[in-house]
């Protein structure tokens, strides 16, 4: 498929990779973590690659950048509504506590949005060097493979869901706990990748009670460009829901979707 976006996306491939390589890896295993004021943690990693993004995307198109690190949310709004001729949203360093504690399972998140939408989204595991690169109407690859990378499962009593249990309704969260209706849960802790898994068929279905921007901005446009589908918890129109908290109901095949969707407003 051809995209106008699609070497916007190459380009922000390689730069992604570069800041990996040259200011996240080198510091892996030997940072020390913060607090921020709302209780979430960072990292001094988390900042010098949130300005290396910064400097090296303005490049590729000088146009603002929103970022999880080092703004209030004031900024971030007035960012928000000040971008709509182009906009830069990332997350750094997307599963902090993960790459603190030395676990593997985190992310690089960048997207860039034209007049509210995605255009390009690209989510970089540098553990295991797994890019997920989507451009809009251009389709998604991780590593070049087209997504997904395995067919669905059967039903929903076969599936993989991907779940954070701490911010769904408590009803909910102990319906899940008791009486599934997936074959096994998983929650990695890294938003961003989550929604790349599901793109890719690894995880079937996703469930998340309140995500920023940053979580979903890139993964929402790599799901939907592998035919994914996505609501909230209140609503079918995913963009109908509080833009920096939003809930996630998801998965990349429709059927699968809507017995996912169904089950879950059922619990409420």
């Amino acid at each position: 498929m051809s995209s106008p976006y699609y070497e916007l996306a190459a380009a922000v491939t390689q730069v992604v990779r570069e800041v990996a390589a040259q200011v996240v890896m080198p510091r892996y295993l030997q940072v020390v973590r913060e607090h921020k004021a709302d209780g979430s943690i960072f990292t001094d990693v988390d900042i010098a690659a949130q300005h290396a993004l910064a400097e090296r995307l303005q490049k590729l198109r000088p146009r603002p950048l929103l970022g999880e690190e080092e703004m209030g949310e004031a900024e971030q709004r007035r960012l928000w509504s000040e971008g709509t001729e182009g906009l830069w949203v990332v997350d750094p360093i997307d599963g902090t506590t993960n790459f603190v504690a030395g676990l593997p399972f985190f992310a690089i998140s960048v997207a860039y949005f034209i007049e509210g939408r995605a255009v390009v989204g690209v989510v970089y595991d540098p553990a295991t060097r797994e890019m997920f690169a989507a451009s809009r109407g251009g389709g998604v690859t991780m590593n070049g493979l087209k997504l997904p990378l395995r067919p669905p499962a059967a039903n929903l009593a076969e599936c993989v869901a991907g779940v954070d249990f701490k911010r769904i309704p408590k009803k909910l969260g102990d319906d899940l706990a008791t009486r599934p209706p997936y074959y096994s849960q998983r929650n990695f802790g890294c938003s961003t990748l989550e929604w790349a898994y599901v793109a890719a068929g690894r995880l079937d279905l996703l469930l998340h009670g309140g995500q920023k921007l940053w979580d979903y901005a890139a993964g929402r446009l790599i799901l939907e460009e592998a035919g994914g589908r996505m609501c909230t918890l209140k609503h079918d129109d995913f963009d109908a829901d509080d833009l920096w908290k939003r809930s996630v109901i998801a998965a990349v095949d429709p059927q699968l979707f809507a017995a996912w969707r169904d089950w879950i407003r059922s619990r409420r």
